[in-house]
């Protein structure tokens, strides 16, 4: 943002209350300067807030699913390129038809395919890098690459099943995967000296265990990503970088699916599991992250949201 509009206390205060002021004054300041200035003219401001023009974005795991949906939200929210990281050397059909899409909109966004794996921390540091050398900036990470591990009693696991199914299969790309995709976003940020957000997908398995699933190594990686999200949050805070997570409850995907057709009680388990009686899709985490991705959640960092239709209140 700009800097053209800040109050004169503001201007003139010994320490830091704003990151930054708008180009135009917004909220009361506008309403304010119109009542004092004939010639300002009041105009809708609060979705100038959401845009994000001209920033570019990286998502991971972003060639379906959730991660796909977000995409589609920040391009439509004006990010110049969305560069969508996943493990497949081809995006999926349906990411080529969101690419399409996003080019029919003719709104200045793109959205690119990036063959990686997060458990790879060299090579999602020069992924992200090239990345950002190619468009001069890095503004919005969201971190979604995961994969469920369920089916096994908690005092059945051997130490070797437990090291092979939690260490280096779901913690490796759940937990390692986020920090090392974090990390690769936020070296960029700090490089640029902009700032940033970083968006950690976590999930209501880091809050509470899933009635009916044995899911141990999954419920342990998605509880380190909220510690992770609060320790990055507060050391890279002084660089105008925030981290925040967000905890969906049961989302209805084609990896949530494929579970379902082997065990289909549990549709009707999880839709009774919140207080709406029903399963989410992945379109109502959008609104969400264009937030947390967006200047309208500029005061918002170290923070958790749950968005599991009240799963987490009773």
């Amino acid at each position: 943002m700009g800097s053209d509009h800040c109050t004169s206390s503001f201007r003139d205060a010994s320490y830091k209350i704003l990151p930054y002021c708008y180009e135009e004054p917004i909220g009361l300041d506008a309403a304010t300067k119109a009542a004092s200035d004939p010639s300002f003219k009041p105009r809708p401001r609060i979705f100038d807030e959401f845009a994000l023009t001209d920033r570019v974005s990286v998502i991971t795991g972003a060639s379906r699913g959730i991660g796909l949906d977000i995409a589609l939200a920040l391009g439509e929210a004006g990010s110049r390129a969305v560069y969508c990281i996943d493990i497949p050397d081809q995006p999926s059909e349906d990411w080529k038809i969101s690419r399409d899409y996003i080019r029919k909109m003719d709104n200045g966004s793109r959205l690119e395919y990036v063959q990686a794996d997060v458990r790879n921390q060299q090579e999602i540091w020069d992924k992200v890098e090239d990345i950002a050398n190619k468009e001069g900036r890095m503004d919005v990470c969201v971190a979604n690459a995961g994969i469920l591990r369920f089916g096994t009693y908690c005092l059945d696991w051997t130490a070797e099943q437990f090291q092979e199914a939690s260490l280096r299969d779901v913690m490796d790309v759940n937990t390692n995967g986020a920090l090392f995709t974090a990390q690769a976003a936020g070296r960029q940020m700090k490089r640029f000296g902009q700032p940033g957000s970083i968006i950690m997908t976590a999930s209501i398995s880091g809050h509470i265990v899933n009635k009916g699933c044995e899911g141990l190594p999954y419920n342990t990686s998605k509880s380190a990503v909220l510690q992770m999200t609060r320790s990055m949050a507060c050391e890279l805070g002084p660089y105008n970088i925030r981290v925040n997570s967000i905890s969906p409850g049961y989302i209805l995907t084609k990896l949530t699916s494929m579970m379902l057709v082997d065990e289909p009680e549990l549709v009707d388990s999880w839709a009774q599991s919140n207080p709406m009686g029903r399963i989410g899709s992945p379109r109502e985490l959008r609104g969400l992250v264009t937030w947390l991705a967006s200047d309208a959640s500029s005061f918002c960092t170290g923070s958790d949201i749950l968005i599991t239709a009240g799963h987490h209140a009773w």
